[in-house]
Formats: structure tokens, sequence, C-alpha cells
């Protein structure tokens, strides 16, 4: 879903502009033309960032920034003629997180929009499942087995990872092949079987007795969510 980025200026030509360059890099724009109108939409629409004109027709950015911040942290780029050190650090030291002055241009601010937003998210959680002494780094592609690396195929790592995503959910085989090569793919069930004895001889104890990947008789296989369980 595209993010919603409000833009706040009383000149119709500017937030075109902007619309428009913000709506060509994947953005969805909310345009508002006064300040109250911004709050207004602020409420309903919950956007993901703010583009704000300080220079407003009935209120002063300042003040719409300030009524912003006591009930939210959401990102705001502020948008003034104003060239004075004074106002720019008035407005951050309100809770701006950038500030453009005009005349702009309209890439650099889909540059600084883009650049707050990536801050304001932060660092990308790594994915990591563990479930007993097993350790599957979905970003790295690696499994650990009580601290012991386990090295898998390409297929082995992408069948074991769609499993334990969604521990607990039963796969069809067909599914498995679909998740692994594709629906155009034409192959045997036989195959799933096979990675799914490979796999279970590089992690579980005792592959007889899978803990990790069971086999559930006329349906497929599932991933335990719990070790042993």
């Amino acid at each position: 879903m595209a993010k919603k980025v409000l833009v706040v200026d009383d000149e119709p030509k500017i937030v075109r502009l902007v619309q428009a360059y913000l709506e060509r890099a994947g953005f969805r724009v909310i345009p508002a033309y006064r300040g109250q109108e911004a709050l207004d939409l602020f409420h309903r629409e919950e956007p993901a960032l703010i583009v704000l004109d300080l220079m407003l027709p009935d209120r002063d950015g300042m003040d719409v920034a300030r009524e912003i911040r006591k009930k939210s942290d959401v990102p705001i780029i502020m948008l003034t003629a104003r060239t004075e050190e004074a106002d720019r650090v008035a407005g951050l030291e309100l809770g701006a997180d950038d500030y453009v002055v005009k005349p702009f241009n309209p890439r650099e601010l889909v540059a600084r929009v883009r650049a707050v937003l990536r801050r304001a998210e932060g660092p990308p959680k790594p994915r990591v499942l563990e479930v007993g002494s097993l350790k599957i780094d979905l970003d790295s592609h690696e499994v650990w087995h009580r601290g012991r690396r386990v090295d898998l195929t390409p297929t082995e790592f992408q069948l074991l990872a769609t499993l334990a995503e969604q521990p607990g959910r039963v796969f069809t085989r067909l599914q498995l092949i679909d998740a692994l090569y594709g629906t155009t793919y034409a192959t045997s069930d036989r195959t799933v079987d096979t990675h799914i004895k490979n796999l279970r001889r590089k992690l579980e104890p005792d592959p007889k007795n899978p803990r990790y990947i069971v086999t559930v008789h006329g349906v497929g296989y599932k991933f335990q969510g719990e070790e042993g369980a």
C-alpha cells in the first residue's frame, strides 16, 4: 500500500508540482491549502509524513506543527521561503525532521521524503526464527542447530523457511512445490519428500521421530511451533 504524504501549501501550483513528483515516486498525496484543513486531514488520514509550508493564510505553519507534535511523532518536512537561520532552528526545535527552502528542486524533496521515512522506520529488524535449539536466519540464509551451523542447499533452505515462517500450518506437497519452483514447474511429490528427508537428516536429532518437520498423513507437512510439541 502506498504511503500517504500530506502536502500543505497555500500555493496550488506548488502543491500540484510536489504531488506530481511524489505520486510518480509511488506515494499517495493528500493536498491541503490552509492550516486548519491540514490539521483536519492529519487526524482523518493519518499520513506517514507531512510536507508543511510555514506561510499559511489562516494559521502559521509553526502553530500547525506544534498542534501535531502534541499528539504525534509523524515526520514533518518544513517547506518555506524564509531563509533566516533562526526560522530553521525554530522549526527543527519544534520537532521538524527536515527543512527545505523555496525555490527547491522537486527531485531533491522526494529524496528527502524517502530519507526521512527511512530514518523514522529505523534499521530493518533481522528476521530470525528460533525454535528450541534450532535457529533460522531468514536474511543471511543460515541455519544453526545446537550452536552448530547446518549446511543446506538453497532449495532445502527455501523449503525450511516456507514451513518455519508459518508454524503449525499444514502445507500440501503441491503448495510446497509452488513455493519452491513456481506454479509452472512440473515435478513429482517425490521431490518434496526427498528434500524433507534430507532436511530431517541434517536437522533432527532422530530423523525417524522428527521434532521440527512433521508429516500430516494424507495431507503434507507442517513445522512445529515448539520443539517437541
